[in-house]
């Protein structure tokens, strides 16, 4: 496969612009998962505290910097804070169990998982997150769910701009205001779901997409989201889907066929609305 592009975040951290969604991961597949993951090139494997497997993907990523052929700097790993962990104090010792979990001296990037706004703590969990980037122990921060409302109180409030903010994004939810407002703070996308949860393989202009360039819908969505310029780290739990969503670097959608795409918005969401997680 070609080399993954890397996307340079506000803080010149750079990113690898294709990753491993590991939600719903278990944490026995994670031990051959990781390998063969790298050996097709990725570099980027997004976790959460939430997902249960933070442990399993430490040990893999040991057995995967002790042969060698990789260094510690040549793989970006993700994790985030829970709904029930968020204040300033409960954040840095979660971050610090997260740590212990998976095996690392620093982090590359640490989220809030939502907002859960109702609890008022959202702002306190990034000034935890602040810390721990004035100590080193984390290349870069953002967060993940939130909407302008809360990334604007992060801006008003807090000193560090959020590195990323990881939402639900794919073909039918483009978050096209959302990405407008961070354009304008140099905040990265990332994009979760970014198949809708398998709901956008029958969509009709897809499909068309996808037999005139002789590949998948998922490979077409995907390609758009890299063409769009987000990050994007859809799950897979085998070598051949893995291989799949890698094969994205040999092949272009035109303008044309992007307008196609842009045209199938429709608000839908897969996941939970940001709003209804408390």
């Amino acid at each position: 496969m070609s080399r993954i592009p890397t996307v340079a975040l506000n803080n010149g951290v750079g990113i690898p612009q294709l990753g491993v969604g590991l939600y719903k991961v278990a944490p026995e597949v994670l031990l051959d998962l990781v390998p063969t993951a790298v050996d097709a090139g990725y570099r980027h494997f997004d976790t959460a505290s939430l997902y249960g497997n933070e442990l399993a993907l430490g040990r893999a990523l040991g057995a995967v910097l002790e042969d060698g052929s990789l260094g510690r700097e040549d793989l970006f790993i993700t994790s985030k804070v829970w709904n029930d962990d968020q204040g300033y104090d409960a954040t840095l010792r979660a971050f610090d169990d997260s740590m212990v979990k998976l095996g690392l001296d620093v982090l590359d990037l640490y989220l809030i998982h939502w907002p859960v706004a109702d609890r008022g703590l959202y702002a306190d969990s990034y000034r935890a997150l602040e810390t721990l980037y004035r100590e080193g122990r984390v290349r870069a921060i953002g967060v993940s769910n939130f909407q302008p409302g809360h990334l604007q109180r992060l801006l008003d409030e807090c000193e560090v701009v959020p590195a990323v903010n990881q939402v639900e994004l794919h073909p039918w939810l483009q978050q096209r205001e959302l990405r407008s407002f961070h354009a304008g703070h140099r905040i990265a996308t990332e994009s979760w779901s970014p198949l809708a949860r398998g709901r956008i393989l029958e969509d009709p202009v897809l499909l068309e997409l996808a037999a005139r360039h002789g590949r998948t819908v998922p490979q077409i969505a995907l390609r758009w989201q890299l063409q769009e310029g987000l990050v994007v780290f859809p799950k897979a739990s085998s070598a051949e889907r893995l291989r799949e969503n890698a094969a994205l670097f040999d092949f272009t959608l035109d303008d044309a066929e992007l307008g196609l795409i842009a045209g199938l918005d429709r608000g839908f969401r897969s996941g939970s609305h940001p709003d209804d997680v408390q």
